[in-house]
């Protein structure tokens, strides 16, 4: 008999719901776009009403609508959500305002208890588990931040004085489980709401890029995954809870008691691809669908064709800017005449990965390790001058994540060791995770780009004079 499994994956942009079968492979899949961010006054970033909850309902209505099995041959469903986020709830598990999005100011705050209706604190695992299950059960694997987790024991702090820095009573707090645990079965209710099966169980997973560094098999601490999504950075996984460290920070993994240790990043990465490719408008779409491709397949073909380096462009990925520098802004510099759209298309993407092998040294360097191998999942990863990008700037193969939507498949393998289909972690991923396109590197553009990086460390120190005084006119 055939059975198969539910992959949940709530992400920054959309939520996408995928069945798989037991070795791996994607049956069908539901996707729902997230609605834009509600930011009514600086500092608040927050997602709409109730969209996370309605856009998984969306997405797994879909899913479930596509599947050409018998939903009886389903066993159980993961369940991946955003991290960092924080949900307040009334006491029947509603929302007692819009969940908090990962770049809202109050989420690196303690909390502060302000509306008598908040019953309950948690995560927004822990908010779409409530509303799937009518459990008060979540990961402890997706409290890493503000939040009174021992990260030794995995379990809240037994500390009174610990526990008061974070301004959460504990009666406040969810119950936690470990990753591959099942938090509970699918409520009629919910059932409804999504099409899932009702009685279905539910199994715990982790943070959402924990769980896409499962989905990509990563478990070798000699191999970098690189996560190409909203947020862009490094990964390596091991054993041990480094702590105190100053060029990169450890977070949990998707396995129970194992670690995640993550470089520093790009905030809104992927998006600033998405954001030039969107600035080239109506124009660009229609001559590239007269040609049969869609903007992107058209601009990796344009950008490809540019030579490495961009003819002297250099692109600064600070559409964003980090908390720490709020007058920072996004640069593009080395215009001379020479280039075209194509030269700063590529410039964005040399610059992606630029950046993240330039934290992924650090982090390197400070865990006495190197990286001989790199994975590259996310959307980003089917470009194929992406990939060979990635390959030439670290100087070592880049291997393409075998999955579209390797957060969906790690939430799958932890329902397959949740329910019992693969004993291990090890056996599931040994059973689900198959092989990806290779890209080698180009010897003669690994010395360009290393020649590069020494130039780009130094950008930094001379735009930010010019951005902080820009800040006090533009904000």
């Amino acid at each position: 008999m055939a059975r198969y499994l539910i992959g949940i994956d709530n992400g920054s942009q959309s939520s996408k719901v995928t069945i798989f079968d037991e070795s791996g492979t994607a049956v069908c899949e539901g996707r729902q776009t997230l609605r834009a961010y509600d930011t009514p006054r600086p500092g608040v970033v927050e997602h709409p009403h109730d969209d996370l909850w309605t856009s998984i309902g969306e997405a797994s209505r879909r899913a479930l609508a596509a599947f050409p099995g018998d939903p009886a041959d389903i066993v159980g469903v993961g369940l991946c959500t955003i991290r960092f986020c924080r949900a307040l709830l009334r006491a029947d598990g509603t929302l007692a305002s819009p969940v908090m999005s990962w770049m809202d100011e109050r989420v690196s705050r303690p909390y502060e208890h302000t509306d008598p209706a908040v019953r309950y604190v948690t995560t927004s695992s822990g908010y779409i588990t409530r509303r799937l299950t009518g459990q008060c059960k979540d990961t402890a694997a997706n409290y890493a931040g503000m939040w009174p987790m021992d990260s030794d024991t995995w379990r809240w702090t037994t500390d009174d004085a610990e526990l008061a820095k974070y301004g959460i009573p504990r009666e406040m707090l969810f119950e936690t489980v470990q990753p591959g645990d099942v938090l509970g079965q699918v409520t009629a209710e919910a059932a409804a709401h999504t099409g899932i099966p009702a009685g279905l169980p539910v199994v715990a997973t982790a943070n959402d890029k924990a769980v896409e560094a499962l989905g990509c098999g990563l478990s070798d601490p000699d191999t970098l995954l690189v996560s190409l999504g909203t947020y862009v950075a490094g990964m390596a996984t091991g054993a041990r809870n480094v702590k105190d460290t100053t060029g990169f920070w450890t977070n949990y993994a998707s396995r129970p008691h194992e670690y995640l240790y993550e470089s520093f990043g790009v905030r809104r990465g992927m998006w600033t691809v998405s954001w030039f490719r969107d600035l080239l408008g109506d124009e660009a779409a229609q001559a590239a669908a007269r040609d049969g491709m869609s903007v992107e397949e058209a601009l990796n073909r344009g950008a490809a064709a540019v030579p490495a380096g961009s003819d002297g462009l250099m692109t600064v990925l600070d559409w964003l800017a980090p908390t720490d520098a709020p007058y920072r802004k996004g640069s593009i510099l080395g215009f001379d005449g020479r280039q075209g759209r194509f030269h700063i298309y590529r410039s964005i993407l040399e610059a992606l990965a630029l950046t993240v092998h330039g934290h992924a040294t650090t982090m390197a360097a400070e865990l006495g390790t190197d990286y001989r191998q790199t994975i590259v999942s996310g959307g980003g990863s089917h470009s194929d001058l992406m990939m060979q990008i990635f390959a030439d700037v670290f100087g070592v193969p880049a291997h393409r994540a075998a999955v579209n939507n390797a957060a969906g498949l790690g939430a799958a393998i932890c329902a397959a060791v949740g329910v019992g289909l693969h004993a291990t972690f090890e056996d599931a991923v040994d059973a689900m995770v198959g092989p990806g396109a290779v890209f080698r590197p180009d010897a003669d553009n690994h010395l360009l780009y290393r020649q590069m990086h020494e130039v780009r460390r130094d950008i930094l120190t001379q735009t930010d004079p010019l951005y902080r005084a820009s800040y006090r006119l533009f904000g």
